[in-house]
């Protein structure tokens, strides 16, 4: 039996020292049926220039993970046009010819769409032009295990009703330190916890396990199930759109498993400046309604509202005053915008 196809959608915004080295880790995977999509969010800086160069062998990665690769070099780069993407629109029969391993396509955006546009380019490309049946998110500041994808779809393709899954994901900088195992929602508080957040690795997180959300840094989904609950919502931009996206696909019936024998690495914010960045509070509590308006039940708006309101007070209080208006811009954007659906 043949390994079904996955699309791996890679999206790069002003980051290809990241992007090369996720690359030049993923072309060391032992799964043999794979296409490797870079999707450029418009970046401001050489990043396609700089990607194509490492793509012909003119630059070596330097990576703790890994020794570069000179084998697989030069890499044949499909390069086409968000318009030419959007048609499906570029040479399939010569792309073909190349292994996994030596080619790659790389889409060029007109604009920053953001996490949730972006991969949506490429998520739309890939089911008109390469026909596969997963699709694979990954974070570009990323390195992977070369175990990581044929651990994925193994469980994957245990049962039909597995929609989405994902993998062990550590922190790059502390690589025996969890960054997410699989994650929880709470529709009573409007809280989300990631599983062994900052915690050492040990047995509790080497369960396969059902779970409510997986990371959109590293997520496997069925296209199937993409075509039953839709892409990736792009009023969110960046931010909880995964979580939304496994809502979406429990909702319909399926389930989210975590698989602890795939591992992934993770430079956690780096695009974004930190975890606590002014960016991310903004975001992060926008979305947060945005999801709440989305998926509550009316019943459950009353301790989400007591909950929500001391917290943000709280972080209101603590931080200082360039994140106090981002926590207020967060919440008031809504009095500018219906999002409920």
């Amino acid at each position: 039996m043949s390994a079904p196809r996955v699309s791996i959608i890679i999206l790069n915004w002003n980051g290809w020292r990241d992007t090369i080295e996720c690359l030049e880790s993923l072309y060391r995977i032992t799964y043999p049926n794979y296409d490797i999509i870079v999707v450029d969010n418009n970046s401001q800086n050489d990043s396609i220039q700089k990607i194509k160069e490492y793509a012909e062998g003119k630059i070596e990665v330097d990576s703790k993970f890994f020794k570069y690769n000179p084998s697989n070099k030069p890499i044949k780069v499909f390069e086409i046009s968000e318009d030419e993407a959007k048609q499906g629109d570029f040479n399939k029969p010569l792309y073909e010819k190349f292994d996994p391993d030596r080619r790659m396509i790389l889409i060029k955006n007109n604009d920053n769409y953001g996490f949730a546009g972006g991969n949506n380019v490429g998520i739309k490309f890939a089911l008109c032009a390469l026909n596969p049946e997963y699709v694979l998110l990954l974070n570009n500041d990323t390195v992977v295990d070369k175990n990581f994808l044929r651990e994925l779809v193994k469980i994957a393709e245990r049962d039909e009703k597995i929609g989405i899954v994902g993998p062990k994901i550590y922190y790059y900088s502390n690589p025996d330190i969890i960054w997410h195992a699989g994650g929880k929602i709470n529709m009573w508080l409007g809280k989300r916890t990631m599983r062994g957040y900052q915690k050492r690795d040990g047995p509790e997180y080497g369960l396969l396990s059902n779970v409510d959300f997986v990371a959109g840094a590293a997520l496997l989904i069925k296209v199937k199930t993409i075509q039953e609950v839709g892409l990736l919502d792009t009023t969110y931009f960046v931010y909880t759109e995964d979580v939304d996206w496994c809502h979406r696909a429990t909702k319909a019936g399926y389930n989210i498993m975590y698989v602890p024998t795939a591992k992934v690495w993770h430079k956690v914010s780096i695009s974004s400046g930190g975890e606590v960045s002014p960016v991310s509070l903004y975001y992060i509590t926008r979305n947060t309604l945005i999801f709440m308006k989305k998926h509550a039940k009316v019943y459950q708006w009353v301790t989400y509202v007591m909950f929500s309101g001391f917290l943000f007070l709280r972080r209101f209080l603590l931080v200082n005053l360039s994140r106090k208006k981002a926590l207020i811009k967060g919440v008031t954007w809504h009095l500018k915008h219906n999002t409920s659906h």
